[in-house]
């Protein structure tokens, strides 16, 4: 029989670095990591595709899987929608796969709530810190591809983020990224070992 698999939530802040460090990862045959991909109604940045980075859908249809009770997190960032699909991840972790979610703080916490309420002990929480914030100020506005306005919408939201890292079972600082890499990939080991 297929044990089911372990789901991860990897939140942080705008910036923080969260691709660079998990996405080596999924090449890790030991790891059996699959990124779950959200949806969201956020506009398709040049270099996203659709099923690859996100599902781009409408408010429309996202409301309708709200509705339909299809998501199993969602929340509202700087006026977009953000989400992950409920079968798409059930479907991953039946099939025994150890399944990545990177979603925002709201989502994270979310989905914390859901699984301690399912009792679901093949779970765990990770959230990347920034070196300071003033870094992560600086890191956003270099980053080239929002207007100031969104800039600082998601300054203000980042904020915000950092405060509810507590909340969370693992804190990694990406200070150093050979070293938050190794961090990250370490909790990994750990907690699959743990579900094994």
């Amino acid at each position: 029989m297929i044990k089911k698999g372990l789901l991860v939530v990897l939140s942080g802040p705008s910036g923080v670095g969260k691709y660079t460090l998990w996405s080596d990862l999924l090449k890790n045959k030991r790891l059996n990591l699959k990124y779950s991909i959200s949806m969201t109604t956020r506009p398709k940045r040049f270099n996203e595709l659709n099923g690859r980075d996100y599902f781009f859908v409408s408010h429309n249809e996202f409301r309708r899987a709200i509705k339909n009770r299809q998501m199993l997190e969602y929340a509202t960032y700087c006026n977009n929608y953000y989400g992950t699909p409920k079968e798409y991840v059930e479907k991953l972790r039946n099939a025994g796969h150890n399944v990545l979610l990177e979603i925002e703080v709201q989502g994270g916490l979310n989905v914390t709530k859901i699984m301690k309420k399912a009792k679901d002990k093949r779970f765990v929480s990770i959230f990347i810190l920034p070196p300071s914030t003033k870094e992560l100020i600086q890191r956003l506005r270099t980053r080239g591809t929002e207007d100031k306005k969104i800039i600082n919408a998601r300054i203000k939201q980042a904020k915000w983020e950092i405060s509810k890292a507590k909340h969370y079972k693992y804190q990694i600082v990406n200070d150093n990224l050979k070293t938050a890499k190794a961090k990250l990939k370490n909790v990994f080991l750990t907690e699959i070992k743990k579900n094994a």
